[in-house]
């Protein structure tokens, strides 16, 4: 590569200025997610009774591997309780009525039932709190029933698990999986903005990363760990099956059918990519591709100019050194 002109210190640069949240803002979120959750406890002391047993941070904020764009916040809210509905729809408006009651002050405008989720509203900030319902059994280490963002259907998930999950490579990889994976999402996200109907979750992003971490693979350089992940899907024609030991033994997972194999990390059963098809699977390996060619025609480029715009095939035109 030009390492005079693009390398791993300007990457980090680039992911500073336009691609991380800011620790200011991250740590605003999470205080915000955290007084909810302190509230709601606050209630729950007062009435032992009550179904809503234990909220937690979750997603993208609570893994920090957040991107700037981020303008949402995920808490996973743990429901208990014969009476609590197994239909989505009455499960949510049941969510929504014991969140009001937990937080009287609030608007009835300020929580609003969504498809899979509440979405929490705070005024002040303008930022939005989805809270996700997941059907609990009194498990004792936080297994219970979520609502799919696929399809609605009811998953098995355990958040402190999923959150352990990527603690632990991000302590293999010290401050470089969470940056890395940033930077990979913010590719995903730049080609939803180029082409109609690509899909490539974060959550799937991650786990590919997490499987290069566990096979030996060093992000400490920005764009060789870049250039890794896309070489590692289009080798793979993204066929090969991603499977982790953590928390089962991965003899346990089935016979699968679907072209796309990237299993939960705390539940066997669970194929994250089931939806993704083929054709999904062949739009993802070629953007890969188009990626990898870009990085490796960036190696070569003579001049700054030219090693930039091809680093903007990657991330876009707000990439300037």
């Amino acid at each position: 590569m030009s390492l005079a002109h693009v390398g791993h210190s300007e990457i980090v640069r680039f992911a500073e200025e336009r691609v991380n949240l800011p620790k200011d803002k991250a740590d605003e979120y999470r205080g915000q997610a955290r007084r909810l959750r302190e509230k709601l406890e606050a209630y729950l002391g007062e009435h032992p009774d009550f179904t809503l047993k234990k909220m937690l941070l979750s997603g993208s904020l609570a893994k920090g591997t957040a991107l700037r764009t981020l303008n949402d916040i995920d808490v996973a809210c743990y429901i208990s309780g014969a009476d609590a509905p197994q239909d989505v729809a009455a499960l949510l408006e049941y969510l929504a009525q014991r969140l009001r009651k937990a937080f009287p002050n609030f608007s009835p405008d300020q929580v609003k039932p969504q498809t899979y989720s509440v979405t929490v509203s705070f005024k002040g900030t303008g930022l939005d709190v989805d809270v996700v319902p997941i059907l609990y059994n009194g498990d004792p280490d936080w297994y219970g029933n979520l609502v799919s963002q696929d399809d609605g259907s009811f998953l098995k998930t355990n958040i402190p698990y999923h959150l352990e999950f990527i603690r632990k490579r991000k302590k293999a990889q010290e401050a470089h999986f969470a940056q890395v994976a940033r930077l990979a999402k913010f590719w995903t996200r730049k080609i939803k903005s180029e082409k109609e109907g690509f899909r490539f979750k974060s959550f799937m992003v991650e786990l590919v990363l997490a499987h290069l971490v566990d096979n030996g693979a060093d992000f400490s350089d920005y764009p060789e760990a870049l250039q890794h992940f896309f070489t590692y899907i289009v080798k793979s024609d993204f066929r090969e099956r991603i499977v982790f030991s953590d928390y089962y033994k991965p003899s346990t997972v089935g016979s699968i059918t679907e072209p796309v194999q990237i299993i939960d990390p705390v539940n066997a059963a669970n194929n994250v990519s089931r939806l993704y098809t083929k054709e999904r699977a062949g739009a993802i390996v070629d953007a890969a591709m188009d990626a990898g060619d870009a990085i490796d025609a960036a190696r070569g480029a003579p001049t700054k100019q030219e090693t930039i715009y091809y680093w903007q095939k990657v991330f876009g035109s707000s990439f300037q050194v």
